[in-house]
Formats: structure tokens, sequence, C-alpha cells
């Protein structure tokens, strides 16, 4: 049962010394039933926050939050253009605690609202970017974790392992991520500073403006398209102008390989999904996971997509950007169907409602999950004739030739003759 906000506003004048509350009311933004939560006016006109966990996992979550907060000096605050939550105290309260801090005004929008118009979308990209841009010298003083590149694929290796061993993933998404963790090219990057679970509502606007960003519980040193993959799969017309602004204020640091990472990263919230269900013995979310993941199998096998490794490539400078991005066709909807992707990261008490059968209406300010079609994901570009193997031209043709019906067989075993005869014209002019 919630707490009544009388209740936590009086917690607060124990947590803060001093304290006198003129106002209070409750507060439900992001806190998705995870938290009591309770703002309040001070008579020194502060406007201030307090929480109380719910459960373990939100108590684990709010310890994690306080460290990362102190974690981030006045120094490293002021490199950042927006507002992160300051600490003020804490007090007990059954077995637990309420933590107070400083409210930070602004609005909560959905991932598609904060990409629909070029100036809120460039300030989104901005503020990722200058949480990456963060001297990462913090991270480790604070005794936060840190990931290597390498360890960051070894992360992964290991979720898919585990989604592997309940034997619920399909085999084409095994081999899908398989493949992606096996190209060493894609996971070359250098780690930054990230938020670790940046997602949608995580941050707060004024007007056309980021004013805020808060849960910082995952701070860390580790790959930047962790921060990414609910933006680069938003479907706000101006996303465009959030990666260029993004690209631009990293001046190179951005190397060319993270937005398939950040794909991967959103499609493996699938996996999560998956093994929240099997850990808590819910078939009902079992077998959503696996809808949810045949459904990516469909998607991906609509265009008989390649896998999510690229052509290894030179970092996007901005003209690269917005020249790729002005190519992309933005004329085509997302499609309804069972294999919308949920990029979005989940929330422990979302489980726990899923679980219980409840589907309440959202707050106002609360983020839905976005779906992602993959079906526009285009085939890797073919290799250029130098760049291919001796002899693959003529095993092409040779393949070419056995695939024909009978009666076209002699016209193939001519084409593989002439292309052997031409190879070895070529190779007699080159000695």
């Amino acid at each position: 049962m919630a707490r009544p906000p009388l209740t936590l506003a009086a917690l607060a004048t124990a947590a803060v010394p001093g304290l006198e509350v003129r106002a209070a009311r409750s507060h439900t933004r992001r806190s998705h039933g995870a938290f009591d939560a309770v703002e309040f006016h001070t008579t020194d006109d502060r406007h201030l926050l307090i929480r109380v966990p719910r459960s373990q996992a939100a108590e684990t979550e709010q310890s994690a939050d306080l460290v990362a907060l102190r974690a981030m000096s006045p120094g490293i605050r002021s490199r950042l253009a927006f507002r992160v939550p300051t600490f003020v105290g804490q007090a007990p309260i059954d077995g637990t605690r309420g933590v107070v801090t400083e409210l930070i005004p602004g609005a909560m929008l959905g991932a598609d609202e904060l990409t629909a118009h070029d100036r809120l979308a460039a300030s989104v990209g901005l503020a990722v970017a200058a949480i990456h841009s963060l001297p990462t010298g913090f991270i480790a003083d604070a005794g936060l974790p840190r990931q290597t590149a390498e360890q960051s694929r070894d992360a992964v290796v290991e979720l898919v392992g585990r989604a592997a061993d309940t034997g619920r993933l399909p085999a084409a998404i095994l081999r899908r991520w398989e493949e992606a963790t096996d190209d060493a090219a894609l996971w070359r990057f250098r780690p930054t500073v990230v938020n670790g679970a940046l997602t949608a509502d995580s941050i707060l606007v004024d007007g056309d403006t980021v004013s805020g960003v808060l849960g910082w519980a995952a701070l860390a040193e580790s790959d930047p398209a962790r921060d990414l993959h609910w933006l680069l799969t938003s479907r706000g017309q101006a996303a465009e102008s959030a990666l260029g602004a993004y690209v631009g204020a990293r001046n190179g640091g951005a190397d060319s390989h993270l937005p398939q990472r950040a794909l991967l990263y959103g499609e493996l919230e699938l996996a999560r999904w998956l093994l929240h269900g099997v850990d808590a013995h819910d078939d009902a979310i079992i077998d959503d996971a696996v809808g949810l993941l045949d459904g990516l199998v469909e998607s991906v096998h609509d265009r008989s997509s390649e896998p999510l490794s690229p052509e290894t490539g030179p970092i996007l400078a901005v003209g690269d950007v917005e020249r790729l991005l002005d190519e992309t066709p933005h004329d085509r909807l997302a499609r309804e169907r069972g294999g919308a992707l949920l990029t979005d990261s989940y929330d422990v008490s979302e489980f726990e409602r899923h679980a219980a059968g409840e589907r309440p209406a959202p707050p106002m300010d609360a983020t839905a999950p976005m779906p992602l079609d993959l079906s526009d994901w285009g085939d890797a570009a073919p290799l250029r004739p130098a760049e291919r193997e001796p002899g693959a031209d003529r095993a092409a043709a040779a393949d070419r030739t056995a695939s024909r019906p009978d009666g076209d067989q002699a016209e193939g075993a001519a084409d593989a003759a002439a292309s052997t005869d031409d190879q070895a014209r070529r190779n007699a002019a080159s000695s």
C-alpha cells in the first residue's frame, strides 16, 4: 500500500534538519510503481523530492543511483548543459530509507515526441554526446563499473548464451546475434562514460531543450551504443537531427559501427524479457517473449536481411551522416504486426504488473515501448572486384551453372569456360 504524502513529507523533515514543508503532493513521474514518491515545496522556496523504495530491487537501484550522484562532482556536472539530481538527505523508514533530492522541473515525453522536431531532437543528441564526452577518470575514482570493448562483447555473448540455454531462442536469431558478436570490426570502439540505462523516460525537457537527465544507477565506462538504441529506433521525423547533433558533438569520437551495436542492444531487450520470464517461472511472460522473438524472425526474413555486422568503413563525419539519412526513405510506416520489437528497457514493476494480468493506463509522462520494424534493413553491399578472393568469379559461375535446368547446362558451361579463358589472358598480360 502506498504511503500517504503527509507521512513522506514528515519523513523529509527528519531527513533534512531544519526543513519546513509548505505544501506536498504525490509524484508519479518515472516511478512506475517501484517507489512511493512525494514532491514538496519548502518555506525557503525549494522544490524537493523524496522517494521510498517499495521492493528490494528498487532499493538496490536507489543505492546505485546514490553512488553515481555522489561521484558526479560539481566539476563533472559543470560540463553538462542539463541538470542532474542532487542528494539532499535521507532517513530510515520501515526497514528501508527515504532519499531526498532536488526536484528537476521539466516534462517527460515519449521517444517519438523527443525526435519529432529538429530543435528538441538536436538537444537530445547533444545531451547524450555530453555524457559520452565526460572524462572517464572519475568513474575509476568512484569504483564504478568499467568495461573494455572486449568485455562489452563478452557480456553480450554471455547474455545470448543464457537466452539460448532456455531452448526458446529461435535458431535464426541465435545465428544472427552470434554473427554480430563474432565480427571483430563491430566491436572496435573506445569506451566512454555512459548513463547505462538511458531511455526516453530518463530525459526531462523544457520547451525545445533538455533540462535534466534522471536515473544514473547504471553509470559506468562502457559501450556508448548502450545509451542510443532507444533513440535510433524512434520514429520521429527529426531523428536524424538527433543523430547528426550527436556525431558532430563527438568530434570524430563516434565509431562507424555504433548504430549497428545500438540496434543489437535493442534486440537483446527481448532476450532479457525472455530470461526474466524464465527466472520468474512465468509462462505468460515466456510466451510473450517467444512471440516477440518469432516476430523478429519474420521481420528479418521478410527481406532476407544480412547479419547486423556491416562492412568495415571509416568513422562517419557529420556530412556522411546527413547524406546517408537523406538517402533513407521516410515515407514507409512501420507495420502493425506481431513482430514489433520492443526497445525500451523493461522495468521490474512492469514485469510484475504483466505477471498479475494488470493493464493499468500509463501516466501522461510515461514512455511506451517503441516498435521497430526491421523489414526495411538492406542487404550488405557486394564486394568490389578488387576485394574478391581469387577464383571467386569462377566459383560463382559454376554455382549458377549447377542451379540451371538441364537444357541450360551447356550454356552455363560455356559461360564458365569463357570466364576461365578471360582470367588466363589477364594473368598472361600481367606477367
